[in-house]
C-alpha cells in the first residue's frame, strides 16, 4: 500500500488540523458510507500516533499513516488523497496496488 497526498490536500490538512509532534494522521476504515471500491465502509481520519505503520508519507512536515489494524480494509490498494474544492474537505481515490 502507497499513500499519496496532493499538495492541495497537504494545505487543507496543515490549515485544518493541528498535529502534535510524534503524531500524524491516520486514516482507517470506517463503518457505514462507501469508497469507490467498499460498499458499508468509508474512509476515516484522526490525529493519532502510529503503532505498527503498514504504510507512511511526510507532506509539509506532517505524518499521513494507516495502521496494521486496518490493513484488511487497504489491502490491494494505494490510497490518493487530494481535495474536494467544492466541498472544502480531502476526498479519498483507491487505485489498485
Amino acid at each position: 500500500m502507497k499513500i499519496t497526498i496532493t499538495p492541495q490536500a497537504a494545505k487543507w490538512f496543515k490549515t485544518e488540523l493541528s498535529v502534535d509532534a510524534n503524531m500524524g494522521v491516520r486514516f482507517y476504515g470506517k463503518v457505514y458510507g462507501k469508497t469507490q471500491v467498499h460498499e458499508g465502509f468509508s474512509v476515516g481520519m484522526s490525529v493519532d500516533t502510529p503503532e505498527n505503520p503498514i504504510a507512511k508519507t511526510t507532506v509539509e512536515g506532517i505524518l499521513f499513516f494507516a495502521d496494521e489494524a486496518d490493513e484488511w480494509f487497504f489491502k490491494g490498494y494505494d490510497l490518493t488523497v487530494d481535495l474536494d474544492e467544492k466541498l472544502n474537505e480531502p476526498k479519498y481515490l483507491f487505485t489498485e496496488d
